[in-house]
């Protein structure tokens, strides 16, 4: 339905009292996706209803959601190929009019200070050196350590605005950005911590979506500002968690399994702060990612 004033009729049917009549009418509101929403809040401004605004504001939040997750099953079914992407539209969540193009152009010149520093022919351990002296002196980012289970902490608008996140937010950024200087920096999806591995470059990975890539020199904790560990200490570390050691502890995890850590701890930040239908909402997304790209036993 493209008439206006056929939308703006429906739009007006909102207020009625029959449970019957207002869950049709929401229906066909939903089926018009995110065109609808400037109507819907031009209604809204209009409106000294109280009930009418609710359920606008109601229809306004659930059309942003199913657009969300749309975009994101197409991301995901389509081979997940930018790990950007999919980070920015989890962050549509809780910002739908977010400007990604902004988000880029940050990156981006993340990227730049980089590239600037940068000399091709070093070795793997100086690129990391300039790589961290780029993130965390130059552009400040560091762990919050003080609101570590804050949800703010898993936006990556928020995180690049703040220069603060968690674990796997600030390991995702510095990835993004090394990935895009043709640096071989992938995220591990390691238990309790999310981490880095650098890749040998010498040696070609077309296993890395799946996590079979091996030739991995050393890892990168980016939540402490880029130190760097081996393989005894990730096997250290697993001791000490008692959890029995799987390949998958060690090599690179897919753009999905990224995203997927991402939504559980939104999930779980959530639940603390007992926002649990803010929970569920994103549970619905973890489930439709787990139907895509099961997590690995």
């Amino acid at each position: 339905m493209s008439n206006s004033k056929e939308i703006a009729a429906i739009i007006s049917l909102l207020d009625d009292p029959d449970p019957i009549i207002f869950e049709q009418i929401s229906k066909k509101i939903l089926s018009l996706g995110t065109t609808i929403i400037p109507m819907l809040e031009s209604q809204w401004e209009q409106s000294l209803d109280a009930l009418l605004q609710n359920r606008i504001e109601q229809l306004i939040h659930q059309i942003q959601y199913n657009t969300v997750k749309e975009e994101l099953k197409t991301w995901a079914s389509s081979g997940s190929f930018d790990l950007l992407t999919g980070f920015i539209t989890i962050a549509r969540l809780q910002y739908p009019e977010l400007d990604e193009q902004k988000l880029i152009n940050q990156i981006e010149a993340i990227k730049r200070d980089a590239w600037i520093e940068l000399r091709y022919d070093t070795s793997p351990l100086e690129k990391v050196k300039i790589l961290n002296h780029v993130f965390y002196s130059i552009n400040g980012f560091t762990g919050n350590t003080a609101n570590f289970h804050d949800p703010q902490n898993s936006y990556i608008n928020n995180v690049l605005e703040s220069r603060r996140g968690n674990q796997i937010s600030l390991a995702v950024i510095y990835s993004i950005v090394a990935q895009r200087l043709d640096i071989p920096i992938y995220g591990v999806n390691l238990p309790q911590h999310f981490v880095l591995a650098y890749l040998d470059e010498k040696q070609e990975y077309p296993h890395i979506s799946s996590g079979e890539a091996n030739g991995i020199l050393f890892y990168i904790n980016a939540f402490n500002k880029g130190s760097v560990f081996n393989r005894r200490d990730v096997d250290h570390f697993l001791k000490q968690l008692e959890i029995q050691p799987e390949p998958y502890f060690y090599n690179p995890c897919s753009n999905i399994q990224i995203i997927k850590r991402i939504l559980r701890n939104l999930i779980s930040a959530y639940e603390k702060q007992s926002n649990i239908e803010k929970a569920t909402e994103i549970e619905e997304l973890l489930t439709m990612l787990l139907n895509i790209e099961p997590d690995k036993n």
